[in-house]
């Protein structure tokens, strides 16, 4: 059974690389890019894209790959998408993975959205490139140069994408998705993830699904890759 993994804003595939090569052998896996991520196309800059509709566009490109029952796993954003995709695509998941749920009320969308999801926005004097460089440090990127290397690519690559994309977190019912949801779950986030207190909420709903413990502030696949490795491959084979 395949396995299907999308990335959190404003990151790219290249996130589950090392969970990957640590599953390699298992099953057949596909890391998509959102569109305006990654190696991924663009939307029009003046678009305000849906979740849904984010979500849609990525199910079109799961279907063109011949793929019509997978496990499915989503970081962050990744998550939101994921938990749209399934719940108005039932019978693609076998599985489904949610690291980093955002389990949020409409004032907790509203508070977030404050801090995340503001244009970096290209300026001569540069200064823009340390707003981003500060702001992936606050997540924890700088534990490991090599990471936040990359993560400064992929976000200064994606400066609009990635205000489009915030965008669709804050208007999307991810609470009433997940209600809907009636395959196997798995929630997890490391303790300094910013949507760690989200996990018990997602719980409390969802009785019923696993809890993943790891570590890796933000970037839980590449900073404890070990254990989220180990727990998606004994979810996946659980449920195959």
């Amino acid at each position: 059974m395949p396995a299907i993994l999308f990335h959190q804003t404003a990151s790219s595939g290249k996130m589950w690389i090392k969970t990957m090569e640590q599953l390699s052998g298992s099953r057949p896996m596909y890391a998509f890019d959102t569109p305006g991520f990654g190696g991924s196309f663009d939307l029009d800059p003046d678009a305000r894209p849906s979740m849904a509709e984010y979500a849609e566009i990525l199910y079109e490109a799961v279907q063109a790959m011949g793929i019509s029952r997978c496990h499915v796993v989503g970081h962050h954003t990744g998550a939101c998408i994921v938990v749209d995709m399934v719940a108005q695509h039932p019978e693609l998941a076998q599985s489904l993975t949610l690291l980093g749920p955002a389990v949020l009320t409409a004032e907790e969308r509203q508070e977030l959205s404050q801090h995340f999801g503001t244009p970096f926005t290209p300026t001569e004097t540069g200064e823009y490139l340390m707003e981003n460089w500060e702001y992936l440090k606050a997540l924890g990127a700088h534990q490991d140069p090599l990471l936040i290397n990359r993560e400064m690519s992929d976000q200064l690559r994606a400066w609009w994408g990635r205000v489009q994309s915030y965008n669709a977190v804050w208007g999307q019912d991810f609470m009433g998705l997940l209600q809907q949801i009636e395959c196997p779950l798995m929630l997890g986030a490391a303790p300094d993830d910013v949507l760690y207190p989200f996990v018990e909420v997602g719980a409390k709903l969802k009785p019923n699904a696993k809890v993943l413990e790891i570590s890796g502030a933000n970037y839980e696949p590449d900073l404890d890759t070990d254990r989220v490795a180990a727990g998606l491959k004994n979810f996946f084979a659980e449920h195959d």
